[in-house]
């Protein structure tokens, strides 16, 4: 095994400054805002109409947007989460790699292509296609707000982290300076660009995050000889604990920390495929075959990526130690920017540290147009307008929601400080699990489905998880709660999916057989072509 107690491993002692050169690691990251700036501003010029400003035009290729997909959904939970989570709880927190890949076989087989084939800019278009519109649209656009806000604020949680991590900000106002200036430029790229300057630097972020985790990934596994099984035994060994490479390190005390796993897994798995940001990427192709392929090579870079996170997270723990890595400034999310400081330094980490930059603000932007597209398509222009606004009045309450958002989001981040990133966007996971997936299956696949089953599995799935998590140790109680100082938790574990996901089934399912009126059996048989067929969808997406 290739020796590394040669390596300048960091402290707890030595971590409570910044890590490498500040200006070194700001320099670099403002390279990336201004070739990133120079996309979006270029994609502006292209910018005329609703569907350039939700769509992109519908002119991107399928490898473009699956390569756009997997910077919108390698968020920092993935990069700076996962690789910590790994880092602290060993076999356990390489769990969470392992949903969020598995996912995607989900949105694959049963939610891309249809969904393409019958919507126009969001998930709202799809749930309304043969149902009520008004009363439809507004749950599914008050569904996808609120799954958007908890994702915004793990990213903005993790902006936070990083930079305190970098510039050695400990104090809670720096942290907060920084999410602020963060969500501006957030909102600034959207608001300039819309989803064409979005996708491009989705893109750009993508291609330099796979860069450089796979450049640490080989550089990790150099040190060791290219012998995994080395790594690991060094990272056990470094940890201090027999059970670091075991099962149940986080998980396994109790019934109750099993049951945890059993709820979060659900939403992991099931999640994906009810996340509004990312299903809107699928009306961002010209066909239903270009948005099959777009997942298919999403898969593929998703799938590398996660297997780099198994390398990083138990290499940062051989490295830099688990201890180390807890009580750095970030805790549990600077377990990458640790590691890349070990192995290269000042520039390594400063590239890092401009990539996780990049990854935050790509999704934060992601998630940003998608609320917009959610308000000001579905509530102000279907729902208040009745379908009779102009593009451009779209446009203008599309650029109006996203600055609320964007503030709402900065306001949440500095809420959110200190919470591990990828248990904050396991959050929302559960969420869209709950309060989307179980209605747009039924819709694609029950001809018995009616509005009341839509609204009852809609709002029953949104109410019952949010309300779960607000009583839970994520929010009272806790060490790592929002208010660890006081115990208000009735519901004893951290994440709602395995009460709230079935709930919104068993209300979908009562809801519709309840129902006296049946809906229009044209408008299912149309359905049901479009979806499996395509046939009519381009017509539909023209205007």
């Amino acid at each position: 095994m290739t020796q590394v107690s040669t390596l300048n491993i960091p402290t707890a002692q030595t971590l409570s400054t910044e890590v490498g050169n500040p200006w070194a690691n700001i320099g670099i990251f403002l390279v990336f805002v201004a070739i990133t700036l120079y996309a979006v501003l270029r994609a502006s010029r292209k910018t005329k109409t609703a569907t350039d400003f939700y769509a992109g035009g519908r002119s991107f290729t399928g490898t473009q947007n699956g390569t756009a997909i997997a910077g919108d959904y390698l968020s920092a939970a993935s990069f700076l989460g996962i690789v910590g989570a790994i880092a602290i709880y060993g076999y356990d927190g390489f769990l969470y790699s392992i949903g969020f890949l598995v996912a995607w076989l989900v949105a694959l087989l049963l939610v891309a292509e249809m969904l393409r084939n019958t919507g126009k800019f969001t998930m709202a278009d799809v749930l309304s296609f043969r149902l009520k519109q008004r009363p439809v649209r507004i749950a599914a656009a008050t569904s996808t707000l609120a799954v958007s806000i908890f994702y915004l604020l793990a990213q903005m949680a993790g902006a936070g982290a990083l930079v305190s991590l970098l510039l050695g900000v400990d104090s809670k106002l720096g942290q907060s300076l920084v999410i602020a200036v963060v969500g501006v430029l957030m909102i600034f790229y959207v608001f300039i660009g819309g989803m064409k300057g979005t996708t491009w630097v989705q893109i750009i972020k993508a291609t330099l995050l796979l860069i450089g985790v796979g450049i640490m990934s080989v550089w990790m596994l150099a040190l060791f000889g290219f012998n995994f099984s080395a790594m690991l035994g060094e990272a056990a060994t470094v940890a201090g604990n027999p059970d670091f490479l075991n099962p149940g390190l986080q998980y396994g005390e109790s019934t109750l920390t099993k049951m945890d796993f059993f709820s979060l897994g659900l939403a992991l798995v099931l999640g994906t495929a009810g996340l509004p940001h990312v299903l809107m990427r699928f009306y961002t192709v010209p066909t239903a075959k270009e948005a099959r392929k777009s997942v298919v090579w999403a898969i593929f870079l998703i799938g590398g990526f996660y297997l780099c996170t198994l390398v990083l997270g138990f290499g940062a723990a051989a490295i830099v130690g688990p201890d180390a890595i807890a009580n750095a400034p970030g805790g549990q999310n600077s377990a990458a920017p640790l590691l890349a400081y070990e192995l290269g330094g000042t520039l390594l980490l400063g590239i890092i540290a401009a990539v996780a930059f990049a990854t935050i603000l790509a999704v934060v932007a992601g998630l940003t147009i998608t609320a917009s597209a959610s308000f000001a398509h579905d509530i102000y222009g279907q729902v208040i307008k009745k379908g009779k606004l102009d593009t451009e009045g779209e446009m203008r309450a599309g650029r109006a929601t996203v600055v609320v958002v964007g503030i709402l989001a900065i306001l949440g981040g500095i809420g959110a400080q200190g919470q591990n990133v990828a248990f904050l966007v396991a959050l929302a996971f559960a969420v869209a699990a709950s309060a989307n997936l179980p209605t747009i299956l039924y819709s694609l696949f029950w001809k018995r489905f009616t509005t009341r089953g839509a609204l009852w599995s809609m709002y029953g799935g949104l109410i019952s998880s949010v309300t779960l998590i607000v009583f839970s140790p994520v929010m009272w109680g806790a060490e790592t709660s929002f208010f660890p100082e006081i115990d208000l938790a009735i519901y004893p574990l951290t994440n709602p999916g395995i009460i709230s996901i079935p709930l919104s089934f068993i209300l979908g399912w009562i809801g519709s057989v309840t129902s006296k009126r049946l809906e229009d059996p044209v408008k299912q048989a149309e359905m049901e072509v479009r979806s499996l067929t395509g046939v009519g969808a381009e017509k539909a997406t023209e205007h």
